[in-house]
């Protein structure tokens, strides 16, 4: 019996968009992004649900969550 890999989303972010006002880290459920310097970077990609609070919430469009 094969285990089913499970297909990890990908999460891009716009550095020149983003303003490091870690709103979508706040909303995170999972703890997925994290602020790093002035921008925010995926720190545990793994741990991310696809819903895409992060995306809804960035008042500056500069987060994507994709399947």
């Amino acid at each position: 019996m094969t285990q089913a890999v499970k297909k990890l989303p990908r999460i891009e972010i716009n550095e020149k968009f983003c303003k490091g006002c870690s709103i979508c880290v706040d909303f995170c459920p999972t703890d997925v992004l994290e602020l790093r310097g002035p921008v925010v970077a995926v720190k545990n990609l793994e741990a991310c649900t696809r819903c895409q609070l992060c995306d809804l919430r960035c008042p500056d469009f500069a987060i994507q969550v994709f399947d």
